[in-house]
């Protein structure tokens, strides 16, 4: 049996009808930039994150940039970044002219240590950006509590963590700001390319409204120099209509973990830990094995499909040669792009393709 390890085509079956109105709608509405559709969807979203203010982006990395330059962060100044982390974390921080610093992760749950956090705190420290890796989030109390310390600003990238939860309480604005990838294989998947940040801060929400339409609230007054990353109308819709199905498809992943879980306790794979805090939405169900290319091959034969999240971390990547850090630098992330792999997991895989799954590793 063959379980691929995504399959986006399923997700929009399952609720072609709704989504095909929802599109249709736009069409005939006319309006193709912003407007009501994206309106609702801000309003939707935010309300759903426990946030008071939303606005829709075109790509996460776009949320990511212009949380940063809302802050005012730029050239000169430092943001502390995971090791362990999609480059994406990074390259915003370049973008705006900042150096990213990155902190290892904590061994057990793969985001950034909090513990480790303060011996990269320098005089240039403006910001901690904590990632909520896997769909599981950061210990925010003491992410938070060093930013007071220190005053320092937080900007969470919850681009895989879409309806997670910490302390009982949504991610969506613990930090003074949070960015959110619709990327097509997220939990909350557009079909392309689609992001938005919450915030409880209006400044901040308003600021990166102005940014994403070229540094103007009103048409052919620039206030400053933006850029174009408006969240398209025809995306907000189905983002709409895939919210209302969120909670429930996050719940079918959940089950699928559990099944991973019980069914996997006894192999020699190291499972995934949660923290009694963490609420996780399972975005990736991510395992470890010393010898993780044997056990890809293996059960690629068997016709299982899996991904590695990441094979390379951001330090070892040409892109970041210049920061003069060695492959050795951050031993921990090293450690786990050699051994981490992502096995099939998503509210449209049957329980015959998680037996399937788990016979392969068997």
């Amino acid at each position: 049996m063959k379980v691929p390890f995504l399959n986006l085509g399923a997700a929009y079956r399952e609720l072609k009808a709704e989504i095909d109105v929802s599109v249709s709608r736009v069409m005939e509405s006319g309006c193709y930039i912003l407007g009501p559709e994206v309106e609702a969807f801000e309003m939707e979203w935010a309300a759903y994150c426990e946030a008071i203010y939303a606005v829709g982006l075109a790509n996460g990395l776009d949320a990511l940039t212009l949380a940063l330059r809302a802050l005012d962060i730029g050239p000169g100044d430092e943001v502390i970044v995971p090791s362990n982390t999609y480059i994406a974390t990074w390259l915003a921080v370049s973008a705006v002219g900042a150096v990213p610093v990155p902190v290892e992760p904590d061994p057990e749950t793969y985001n950034i240590d909090p513990t480790r956090i303060e011996d990269a705190i320098t005089s240039r420290t403006r910001a901690l950006l904590p990632v909520h890796l896997y769909g599981q989030s950061v210990d925010l109390d003491m992410i938070l509590k060093i930013a007071l310390r220190h005053d320092l600003r937080v900007i969470e990238d919850a681009a895989q963590a879409h309806g997670a939860r910490y302390k009982g309480r949504r991610i969506g604005a613990h930090g003074d700001i949070v960015c959110w990838s619709f990327y097509p294989g997220k939990n909350l998947g557009a079909l392309g390319d689609a992001g938005a940040i919450t915030t409880n801060d209006a400044y901040l929400a308003k600021r990166v409204a102005i940014l994403r339409n070229y540094g103007s609230h009103q048409k052919y007054l620039n206030e400053e120099q933006g850029i174009n990353s408006r969240l398209d109308p025809i995306q907000a819709a189905v983002l709409r209509v895939k919210l209302s199905h969120l909670d429930n498809w996050n719940e079918r992943r959940r089950n699928m973990a559990h099944y991973y879980n019980e069914k996997l306790c006894k192999t020699k794979l190291s499972l995934p830990k949660v923290p009694n805090w963490a609420e996780p939405v399972w975005h990736l169900y991510v395992v470890r094995h010393a010898d993780r290319g044997a056990l890809q091959k293996n059960i690629a034969k068997k016709g299982i499909g899996t991904l590695i999240h990441y094979p390379i971390p951001p330090h070892m990547q040409a892109a970041y040669v210049d920061l003069g850090y060695s492959k050795n630098a951050f031993p921990l992330a090293r450690k786990f792009a050699d051994e981490v792999l992502s096995l099939p997991i998503g509210p449209q895989f049957s329980s015959k393709d998680c037996e399937a799954v788990v016979h392969a590793i068997y």
